[in-house]
């Protein structure tokens, strides 16, 4: 699963029509030039792949500048990375990072669910991990990486109790609730910070 991919078509939805530059400018303000290793050139190559595959439409009213849209293909594409996103824990957190960044695209009760498919098989991870742990023998050392597994599968399904507890409790304006900037077109309201240049 590409980060990225749900990224851009996030981004692309949330504005209703956006350019390449606006993408990457809010892409990199919330640091996912870090967490999901974007950049620019992958913004582009994917908006680039995501028009050819039929997900975004391509607008060139301004001479100069191109403008994206999602296609009915498209909302599709970015509902499914979005769930599996959420539902799935994955080794790397770039697809869990860009699932978080777009969690108001989703109904509140469907985040909820999806987040609880999330804890199932986190917990279900941890328990093997424990088992794993308690049944090696040799070599000894390797106990410390189920040990690892079974720690860091521990403290991301505690984070997820607390993602659940705060969306349970009315955190977050959702898809379909007033003020929720998950409808296609709802970002306009936002604020982003411009991109700050860091320090290499």
């Amino acid at each position: 699963m590409s980060a990225t991919r749900l990224l851009v078509l996030g981004i692309v939805r949330g504005y209703g029509r956006a350019h390449g530059y606006r993408i990457g400018n809010d892409l990199l303000s919330w640091g996912a030039d870090e967490w999901a290793n974007v950049k620019w050139g992958s913004i582009y190559h994917a908006l680039r792949s995501l028009t050819e595959g039929g997900f975004l439409l391509d607008h060139n009213d301004i001479p100069g500048r191109t403008e994206y849209e999602l296609t009915e293909r498209g909302e599709t594409e970015f509902m499914k990375l979005l769930r599996d996103a959420l539902r799935r824990p994955q080794p790397r957190p770039d697809a869990l990072g860009a699932a978080l960044a777009m969690l108001p695209s989703l109904p509140r009760e469907e985040a909820i669910a999806l987040l609880r498919e999330r804890l199932g098989a986190l917990e279900a991870a941890r328990d093997k991990a424990r088992a794993q742990v308690d049944a090696l023998v040799d070599p000894p050392h390797v106990r410390e990486l189920f040990g690892m597994w079974e720690h860091s599968a521990a403290t991301s399904a505690e984070w997820t109790r607390g993602v659940i507890e705060r969306l349970e409790g009315g955190a977050y304006p959702m898809a379909g609730e007033p003020r929720s900037p998950g409808k296609p077109g709802g970002w306009h309201a936002l604020k982003f910070p411009p991109y700050p240049p860091r320090d290499e």
